[in-house]
């Protein structure tokens, strides 16, 4: 068995790579929202943060009645318990999501290497 999966660029609106890369630990999609559109519900998680990162386009976030503007280049993390729901300005907006277990990290770069 080897110890890496590839995945192809697909097409389309939304790619979910838990179960196409068998991922153990994180939860990750490529999403695109076309112009003024939006994420159709608001959420929170019981457990999981959310990492954003904008790839192209810009958006608004609503985040606990908070309005925090996103472009393209930003990162953005989420706690479990925030209410958010994502809106697509002029131009859309494509971004990647990864969701993991909040605090669930032990060791990560030098310290989990073996070199």
């Amino acid at each position: 068995m080897k110890n890496y999966t590839v995945v192809k660029k697909k097409e389309g609106a939304r790619i979910e790579l838990h179960d196409k890369l068998s991922l153990t630990g994180a939860k990750i999609s490529v999403n695109t929202l076309m112009a003024k559109t939006c994420v159709p519900f608001s959420y929170s998680h019981k457990e999981n943060e959310e990492i954003y990162y904008v790839i192209s386009g810009d958006g608004t976030f609503v985040i606990d009645n908070d309005k925090v503007e996103i472009k393209e280049g930003d990162f953005i993390k989420i706690a479990p318990r925030g209410k958010r729901q994502l809106f697509s300005n002029e131009k859309g907006i494509t971004y990647i999501c990864i969701q993991v277990r909040e605090n669930s990290l032990n060791q990560y770069t030098a310290k989990d290497a073996l070199i």
